[in-house]
């Protein structure tokens, strides 16, 4: 039984490390993305994020997969991408879409630092 109940606490650090690690990779840039290299939502926001001239972070969860389920845990979203702009989750890519279309997107990556002083 004692071996259940160390496995048990070993498997808890271990979730605690993967979130702790995941915190930090959300705000290791002005906008993260959390995305799979073979998802055409992930595709669409990295799109639109460099053609605002935004500066991001992308971390593949096909390529760390020790992150995916901390990620989801914490975010509540399990679903990619999975963006963070100024460390604060912002959502998929429907919504970076909307907060686009409705002229709120450019403000929250400026905020960020993640604009070049420009007008964008």
């Amino acid at each position: 039984m004692g071996s259940f109940l160390s496995s048990t606490k070993k498997i808890k650090q271990g979730k605690d490390m993967a979130i702790e690690k995941t915190k930090k990779l959300s705000t290791a840039a002005p906008v993260v993305v959390f995305s799979k290299t073979y998802c055409g939502y992930s595709k669409r926001v990295k799109q639109l994020l460099t053609q605002l001239g935004a500066s991001f972070k992308v971390v593949e969860l096909d390529e760390q997969t020790d992150i995916q389920g901390a990620l989801a845990e914490w975010t509540s979203q399990s679903t990619v991408p999975n963006v963070f702009i100024g460390g604060k989750h912002i959502g998929g890519c429907d919504t970076v879409m909307d907060k686009h279309q409705r002229g709120v997107l450019l403000p929250l990556l400026t905020d960020a630092g993640a604009l070049a002083n420009s007008s964008a």
